[in-house]
């Protein structure tokens, strides 16, 4: 740890089996740490990442002054105390996250492997693995360290890996040795083996490698299609040798990884920045009171000298003055005690548990719940603007089906009633013995076809069958596994194989087939293979009849403008059918034939020989031979793959939408395979204003583009809000008020000067305020010329206007570099979601890393903040947990600094009264007492169980969730606010009783103006103040709040009388002098008047401005609140009877809305690669044993739902028709008009609560019910559009029930909407 690091490497240099020149270079061993501290670092370290908390800081300064007793008014303990165990707490729970992290470090080093030492194959643990050494990887066994490959039991030095480790993809991919080492095969050679490897220093790009192979004399040059990479495995190839290049944190895994990072929330740096601005209060109170004592003594104390002189150290009043500064600052320490910390911590303690146990988050597939990994980021996950997601994993299940197909015109897979009883599945095994018996198909007009012999349908699966590069594997007579390359040619073989034309096996010339029943072979006669520029390929083969025929599949886009002229009428019906299919979703491919004579294919056949051999030019004369024979060709028909997306991925993106959360996907994938994706899950859709591709390769070309994306959004944005004005005018003004709008607008125009310029470009920072729907994909390449510092405003300033944006082709790196833009330029809250190795430097770097526990290993979820199994659990995680989470801990500080300064500021007012003496109002016990007991366990209550609205309203209103986002329930002001509010209740509590107890006396006379007296009654009505004010301020009442609440009262009853007992004075006399005080004061009625009076005084102003707040500027979870009410009274006065009538009819079944043209995307071309062909071809890939189907899917859902709130003005726009929004509450000032998901107290205040159902229809000015009643939540097209709701929604049950007339308030009404207070029915819903 303590080693010096050797200077940056230009070049790396290794010698292989030879560890002596290897060391000299002193490269890094494989042993890899992810933890962040060990034994001798963990108490200095810890301890200095919790001295940058401010308040810990602070109280460190505060026990430092409390020891010396000069100046000290207070015990040492009652701040080491507390101080110690709030740092105890962190440590703890610091040291446990931390063991975990070593805990998986050291399984993954104390993994084994098998290296070649001094000629023998010898077991090692990976950390113990050194730069040099020659390992041996067996099947399915993970890469060590970044090898260089020499040999491998397959032919020709290949091998095969799975890389979803490092770039998300299941697909397999071939690696190759170098020609010169591939017959190195035996210990006894690679024991000799003494080559020299020089290449590039370690990096982060995991597409590239450079270096050079020195041996014998010779040198060969080295790719990064001859490495093998750690993080990858081993598939389908029984062993492998390779040389470690880069090991443990050089490797290009580690190089991807971030740091990890110590996260703080936003609140907590606030509280930071609010700490030093108390401090600051704290010095000035203390100055203001030092100077006051100054003063005293020198006019009033000097009077004293006699009998009552200084104690020795004070010979004047200035140093007087300067000893009361510091007893001072003591005593009002308590504006932030340290108690705050560890209830912050005990708060957040229990939120994480709700997260733990929420069973609506606990997937019973994969028996796995969801777990909160750290305890300090709850509540900023109510305030999350920007969503970075991975695809494949995360999104996706990795599961393709074969769904529909048309073959001859004709469509198949379609369901005729969505709404009946679904078909049952089809059971192909009567039919066909070597079907799989895990594919699923319902249409049985499509296998009738195949059973009475239709050609066009035999032809088809034929295709399907020929027509690929899929390896077989029978491991027992009919059992046979499939290894594609790409999990669409999986799909497809697979139901060609069910429907009776079975792939069976090949060689490098032939393909055995079993064609209903018989076996057939084909001799393969040439295969054109798959790239990104031809997206298709194609097979030519002869049948055992003699005849030859290519058959062809690929983008339908390509493909059908090279059919033979007869096709016309077929391709426009198939067309339709290619429409219909990317309508749902589907990703599509078109399937055809061409029949060639034996002329045609030898002379064809010749000249592709001479383009092989062509030294210049033979891609592109390959290419040409391609597109030459591709032509003329006989469409068969169309395949449509459905590519399965997780659970209520499309839901859960469009409700996040409506929260006002942008949902950016970043992945390693093709660029149309992740644009694909993006319309399956919603995303992207056609109904957008205008989708921006960036693909420049260099600097110039990607910022013109952007700037033109820019400029084309601008442009459009000005037209539709021009065309709005247009719609508005003609709806709104009648032919008066449209005259005279004319003549205004004329007249305006009349007065601006002739040659007035033109008006400028719109400025950049316009983007902020466009209205309209777009999207943006860029490429990884151009997102390397993107992130560069001058180019990183246009691209932040074009992408964070855009609904939708998709990164393609980006490393690992890129994902976090993303991240940190956005973290940088918007000053917003960021949360990343992934599920692989790949994804945890984006995990780190972003402010909440959330892990999903699916098939690519826990890397993701060890290196989170949050982890569950299912995407669709982001919703519940962040509109109801996180939302909670901000709002309990906004509630808790609040009150908090409430009440300590009502606590506290009641000394300073004191110190006017007592010489400026540093004497406290309260007793010791009392001050001790206040922090710990009397007032902790009822805001822990709040801050852990508080809710404004039960679950299912977060979920159906997601605009609740917006104020966290612009940080509106804890700020500067609503600190300040509380400030006031506790500085208030600190003069009332002083003053009040000072000014009835100085004149007051008792039953017998006697004078109630003592020391005593005066003391027990602030404090009891401090206690009972702080309590009321508690209960208004809970919205969410359960019998632990009850007891905690009353209970705290009660108890402090019991302390009190109990210190002033005779029995504690017998006990301990020189501790409790006041025998007998607290039992006298209280049984006098003018103590309990003045009490109750000082209440008053502090409560009624609270209740009166919550009143008029409610009644003027509501709040959208008080309309949430007062609807749930209306609904309950409804259900009660209708009774059984009515049986829940009132709901109406239900909501739309979702469904294809309708066809979307010019979106057809083939998904296999996508997600194919070059170079198979001509492995299988040349034969050197035939011992390949097993691949695994890898695969993405998409699930048709409802269309999009356009309501994302564009912050516009900071003021509410006017309403129009259609897009209005109702009356904005409290947070109007600073937050443009919510969504119409609910309706505003504002605009509702005329419905009668008792009401049942009343038509009357109010002016459009008044925002009434009809928002919620229109349209799911989010709706904003009117009402004839109609609406798809993606969360719960209950409009249709509000569109009958909830009638704008008169809002008169019952009692019911007025406790839910100042207290909270609600009936147990509606709250079933709890926090956990």
């Amino acid at each position: 740890m303590f080693r010096n690091r050797p200077p940056p490497e230009e070049e790396r240099r290794v010698k292989a089996n030879d560890r002596e020149y290897n060391e000299k270079f002193q490269y890094a061993s494989n042993c890899i740490t992810t933890s962040k501290y060990n034994i001798i670092t963990f108490l200095p370290v810890n301890l200095f990442e919790q001295f940058q908390e401010v308040a810990n800081t602070y109280f460190l300064f505060l026990l430092i002054l409390q020891l010396i007793p000069q100046i000290s008014s207070l015990s040492w303990f009652t701040t080491i105390v507390p101080l110690a165990l709030v740092l105890s707490i962190t440590a703890i729970k610091d040291a446990t996250d931390d063991f975990f992290r070593h805990k998986s470090d050291n399984q993954v080093n104390n993994r084994q492997s098998q290296v070649l030492i001094r000629g023998s194959i010898q077991k090692e643990k990976w950390m113990n693995v050194r730069v040099g050494d020659i390992i041996k990887l067996e099947n399915n066994q993970f890469v060590a360290a970044d090898l260089l490959l020499l040999s491998s039991s397959e032919p020709h030095g290949l091998c095969y890996i799975e890389t979803a480790e490092l770039d998300g993809e299941t697909n397999m991919k071939v690696r190759q040795s170098v020609s010169v080492t591939c017959e190195l095969g035996d210990t006894n050679n690679l024991a000799t083996f003494n080559g020299e490897v020089v290449c590039e220093p370690p990096n982060n790009k995991l597409d590239r490698f450079c270096g050079t192979l020195y041996w014998k004399d010779k040198k060969y040059s080295l790719t990064n299609q001859n490495m093998l990479l750690r993080g990858c495995v081993l598939r389908n190839t029984e062993f492998c040798y390779g040389l470690v290049i880069f090991a443990g944190p050089d490797t290009k895994l580690m190089q991807n990884s971030g740091r990890t990072k110590f996260k703080r929330t936003s609140i907590d740096r606030l509280m930071n920045t609010l700490v030093l601005w108390i401090f600051c209060f704290l010095v000035c109170m203390g100055v203001i009171l030092a100077v006051g004592n100054a003063v005293w003594e020198r006019e009033v104390g000097s009077l004293f000298q006699s009998y009552l002189p200084w104690d020795p150290p004070v010979d004047s009043f200035i140093f007087s003055a300067f000893l009361s500064f510091w007893s001072y600052v003591i005593i009002l320490n308590t504006v932030v005690p340290i108690s705050l910390y560890v209830s912050v911590e005990v708060i957040r303690l229990g939120h994480s548990y709700f997260i733990n146990w929420d069973r609506q988050m606990f997937c019973s597939q994969c028996n796995s719940a969801a777990e909160a990994r750290t305890t300090t980021l709850n509540e900023e996950l109510g305030q999350v603007e920007y969503i970075f997601s991975d695809k494949t994993g995360t999104l996706t299940q990795n599961i393709m089906t074969f769904n529909k197909c048309s073959i001859n015109g004709q469509t198949y897979g379609e369901v005729t009633d969505p709404l009946g009883p679904q078909p049952k599945k089809l059971d192909f095994t009567p039919f066909n013995s070597l079907a799989d018996p895990n594919f699923c198909f319902y249409d049985d007009t499509l296998l009738e076809s195949v059973k009475v012999g239709d050609c066009c349908t035999h032809e088809f699966f034929r295709l399907l069958s020929l027509c690929h590069t899929v390896m077989s594997e029978e491991k027992s007579e009919g059992e046979l596994v499939y290894k594609a390359q790409s999990p669409d040619e999986g799909a497809l073989v697979t139901a060609a194989r069910n429907f009776g034309f079975v792939f069976r096996s090949r060689t490098p010339g032939t393909i055995s087939t079993t064609e209903m029943g018989r076996p057939v072979t084909y001799a393969l006669l040439a295969i054109l293979d798959f790239n990104n520029i031809r997206k298709r390929m194609s097979v030519i083969v002869r049948n055992p009849e003699g005849r030859i025929r290519l058959y062809c599949k690929g983008a339908d886009t390509m493909l059908l403008e090279r059919l033979h002229p007869s096709n016309q009428d077929l391709m426009n019906i198939t067309s339709d059918h290619l429409n219909e299919y990317a309508a749902d979703g589907l990703r599509t491919l078109a399937l055809a034939y061409r029949d060639l004579t034996e002329e045609q294919w030898e002379a064809w056949s010749e000249r592709q020989r001479i383009a092989e051999r062509a030294t210049d030019c033979r891609e592109e004369r390959v290419a040409a031979l391609y597109e030459e024979i591709e032509q003329d060709m006989m469409l068969l028909g169309a395949t449509a793959i459905e590519d399965k997306l997780q659970e209520g991925v499309p839901e859960t993106i469009a409700v996040l939408s409506l929260a006002n959360i942008k949902v950016w996907v970043l992945t390693g994938d093709k660029q149309e395979t992740a644009v694909n994706i993006g319309y399956s899950c919603k995303m992207l859709t056609d109904d957008m204003a205008e989708v921006f591709i960036i693909s420049g390769n260099t600097v110039q070309c990607v910022r013109q583009e952007l700037r033109a994306a820019r400029q084309r959004m601008v442009e459009l944005s000005q037209n539709r809000e021009e065309g709005k004005d247009v719609f508005a005018e003609a709806c709104f003004l009648t032919p008066d008020l449209r005259e005279t709008h004319r003549e205004v607008t004329e007249a305006e125009k009349d007065e601006q000067p002739p040659n007035s310029p033109v008006s400028p470009t719109p400025p950049l920072n316009l983007l902020d305020n466009i209205s309209g729907e777009f999207g943006l994909v860029i490429n990884g390449h151009s997102l390397a010329h993107a992130l560069e510092a001058d180019m990183e405003n246009e691209f932040v300033s074009c992408a964070c206007a855009c609904k939708a944006v998709i990164c393609c082709r980006v490393t690992p790196l890129q994902k976090a570099q993303v991240v940190e833009l956005i973290k940088k330029h918007k000053r917003a809250v960021t949360l990343a979601v992934g599920d692989g190795a790949n994804d945890i430097s984006m995990i780190k770097s972003a402010h909440i890393g959330v892990g999903i526990s699916g098939q690519e290993g826990n890397q993701a979820v060890l290196a989170s903040d949050y982890s569950f199994s299912q995407f669709r659990f982001l919703q519940r995680l962040l509109l109801v947990h996180g939302r909670w989470s901000y709002l309990r801990m906004c509630r808790f500080l609040c009150y908090f600094f409430y009440k300590n300064f009502a606590f506290t500021m009641v000394h300073f007012w004191f110190g006017f009264f007592c010489g400026f003496s540093a004497q406290t109002v309260y007793d010791q016990y009392f001050i001790t007492l206040y922090n710990i007991v009397y007032t902790s366990l009822p805001v822990l209550a709040m801050g852990i169980f508080d809710q404004d609205v039960p679950d299912d309203r977060s979920l159906e209103y997601p605009k609740l969730y917006e104020p966290g986002q612009l940080n509106l329930l804890f700020n500067k002001k609503e600190f300040f606010i509380c400030i006031a509010q506790g500085i208030y209740t600190s003069v009332v509590l002083f003053f009040v009783p000072y000014a009835v107890l100085s004149d007051a006396t008792q039953s017998s006379g006697e004078p109630l103006a003592d020391y005593q007296t005066f003391a027990v009654t602030t404090a009891t009505a401090l206690v009972m103040v702080v309590s009321v004010q508690i209960a208004l301020d809970t919205g969410y009442w359960t019998i632990i709040n009850h007891v905690f609440i009353w209970g705290s009262l009660g108890l402090y009853f019991s302390i009190m009388l109990a210190l002033h007992s005779q029995t504690l004075f017998r006990i301990f006399p020189n501790q409790f002098h006041f025998v007998g005080s607290a039992q006298s004061t209280l049984l006098q009625p003018v103590v309990w008047l003045t009490i109750a009076l000082a209440t008053a005084i502090c409560i009624v102003p609270v209740l009166t401005f919550r009143f008029l707040k409610l009644d003027l500027r509501p709040q959208l979870s008080d309309t949430v609140r007062h609807t749930q009410l209306v609904r309950l009274k409804k259900r009660k006065l209708a009774g059984r009877c009515a049986g829940g009538h009132w709901r109406g009819a239900s909501t739309m079944s979702e469904g294809r809305l309708g066809a979307r043209s010019g979106s057809r995307r083939s998904g296999y071309a996508f997600a194919h690669q070059e170079g198979f062909g001509e492995l299988i071809t040349s034969g050197k890939n035939m011992r390949l044993s097993s691949l695994v189907l890898g695969s993405f899917g998409s699930k048709h859902s409802s269309s999009w739902i356009d309501t994302l709130r564009r912050k516009k003005h900071p003021q509410t726009p006017t309403c129009t028709s259609g897009d209005c929004s109702p009356a904005p509450s409290s947070i109007s000032a600073s937050v443009p008009a919510l969504s119409n998901s609910s309706s505003m107290m504002g605009g509702s205040q005329d419905t009668p609560i008792e009401e049942e159902s009343d038509t009357t229809t109010v002016p459009s000015v008044t925002a009434s019910f009809s928002a919620e009643t229109n349209g799911a939540p989010g709706a904003s097209q009117g009402p004839a559009q109609p609406q798809h709701s993606t969360a719960p929604s209950s409009a249709t049950e509000r569109s009958q029930s909830d009638p704008p007339t008169g809002w008169t308030l019952s009692l019911g009404a007025v406790q839910e909407a100042l207290f909270g207070w609600r009936n147990s029915a509606p709250c079933s819903n709890s926090a956990s």
